[in-house]
Parts: structure tokens; C-alpha cells; sequence
């Protein structure tokens, strides 16, 4: 049995060329360079409709949903990086996020949540790099039983802040990243061992 832990990388958008999936991948990087299983997953792949209770109970979990719920709970932790949308946020991340916390035969379930260790990223073109919205998605994955890593990044300017390889160009703000997935990975490796 391994004991590197296995850490889910995702954004908060489902934008093609998003600076948030950016980060999130170099953020992968970092995660497998420190001796993590990385596994990068893109919500544009999986589609789900806004969450409704009558929706729920007339077709049950979405197959997107149930894909998305599964990889949550086979993985020790989460770095995730999330866009900031009038100061929280993506409707995306908060729709994927809810129904993951639904059994998959209906009703709440929180299983895939608890006990995990999540480290929060953000990226935008704006000075503050998304750091409002980060407040608000460690709140609810808090109330939701994720332990959330005090260290977190936000990363202004993000538009210039990539090279081509994907990697950030700035030490400093590679630095930043690395010590976000530090502590996700040291956390996760205490609770495997």
C-alpha cells in the first residue's frame, strides 16, 4: 500500500483557458514533484444541472454529479482554485460542491468531505488575485467537515503571470504555491500514516 497521499486538483471554472485551471495545474505539478498522486480534474467534464431537490428525487444524481462525488472520495485531499465572482465563489464550484454533498440514491451524505485536508488558490487579472472569494469557500468547506490549510495563495495579475509551459514565472509566487501544497501534502501524509 502507498503512502502518498492522493490529492484531487480542480478549478473553480470551467473556462477553457482560465487562469484558475492555470494555477490548479501548476499546483498538480508542485503536488507530484513533492511525492503526491495528483490527479487533475476539469469540471467542464463533467456538466451538471443546477442542484434541486425535485430534480434530484425525479432522476436522481446526475452521472456528472456521481463521477465528480467519487473522485472527492477516493482522493486523501483537495487543492482547489477558485475564480472569484463578485467577491465569492463561481456558481460552478458552488453547484459541484452541493451535489457531491448528496448520497447518491438522495438525501444529504457528506462522506466524500469529511476528514479530507483541502488547501485553497485563487488567480485573477485584478490586484487582490481572488483572495475575497477564497473567505466564502473556506467557510463552507469547513461547515461541510474538510479540514481547510491555513496557508492559501491569491495570485493578482494572473494574466501575466504563466509561461508557456504552465509554470509561474515569478520564484516568489512559485514559492507561495509550493507552500500551499506543502501543507496539504504533509497533513494528508500524517492522516495516511
Amino acid at each position: 500500500m502507498t503512502t502518498s497521499p492522493r490529492i484531487l486538483v480542480f478549478a473553480g471554472s470551467a473556462r477553457q483557458e482560465s487562469l484558475n485551471k492555470r494555477l490548479a495545474r501548476a499546483a498538480a505539478a508542485t503536488a507530484r514533484e513533492l511525492g503526491a498522486e495528483s490527479t487533475f480534474l476539469d469540471l467542464a467534464d463533467h456538466p451538471m444541472p443546477l442542484f434541486d431537490q425535485d430534480l434530484e428525487a425525479a432522476d436522481g444524481m446526475p452521472a456528472s454529479a456521481r463521477a465528480f462525488r467519487e473522485q472527492l472520495a477516493s482522493h486523501d485531499g483537495f487543492l482547489i482554485a477558485s475564480p472569484e465572482y463578485n467577491s465569492s465563489l463561481t456558481p460552478l464550484l458552488k453547484n459541484a460542491l452541493d451535489w457531491a454533498s448528496r448520497a447518491p440514491g438522495g438525501g444529504g451524505d457528506l462522506s466524500a468531505y469529511q476528514g479530507k485536508i483541502a488547501g485553497l488558490l485563487a488567480a485573477s487579472p485584478g490586484g487582490l488575485g481572488g483572495l475575497r472569494g477564497l473567505v466564502h469557500l473556506r467557510a463552507i468547506l469547513g461547515n461541510i467537515g474538510v479540514h481547510v490549510v491555513p496557508a492559501q495563495m491569491a495570485l493578482p495579475a494572473a494574466g501575466d503571470a504563466f509561461g508557456e509551459d504552465g509554470s509561474l514565472l515569478d520564484e516568489g509566487q512559485a514559492s507561495r504555491v509550493r507552500s500551499v501544497v506543502e501543507e496539504v501534502v504533509r497533513v494528508a501524509t500524517a492522516l495516511r500514516g
